[in-house]
């Protein structure tokens, strides 16, 4: 099949309807049936203001994550008009990939 790789970029302590933006992209991705998504926490990284967003031992909020989701171009839709309708503004990765299931059920 063909569709998007699309990659959410923010930190851990960023919220949504009371729960982190990371959660609330993944239980929204799965009511609008996309297939699956994936949270990736990294130690450290920056974004477009320069700031070093990083893992610390006693502070997690600042920490680096990734929320990664293969979609159709349908489904790719339909997340990006929530996030309109919610007025996230959010950096993300939009690349086209083939994608499917190997081996037999």
């Amino acid at each position: 099949m063909i569709g998007y790789q699309i990659s959410f970029f923010t930190v851990q302590g960023r919220r949504h309807q009371h729960m982190s933006l990371a959660e609330w992209l993944i239980y929204s991705a799965r009511e609008l049936g996309i297939r699956g998504a994936t949270i990736i926490a990294a130690s450290e990284g920056y974004g477009h203001d320069k700031s070093i967003h990083s893992a610390h031992f006693f502070e997690l909020a600042d920490q680096p994550q990734v929320v990664i989701m293969v979609a159709s171009e349908d489904e790719m839709h339909k997340i990006f008009e929530l996030l309109t309708q919610e007025n996230i503004k959010l950096f993300y990765v939009k690349t086209p990939v083939e994608f499917g299931v190997t081996g037999e059920d």
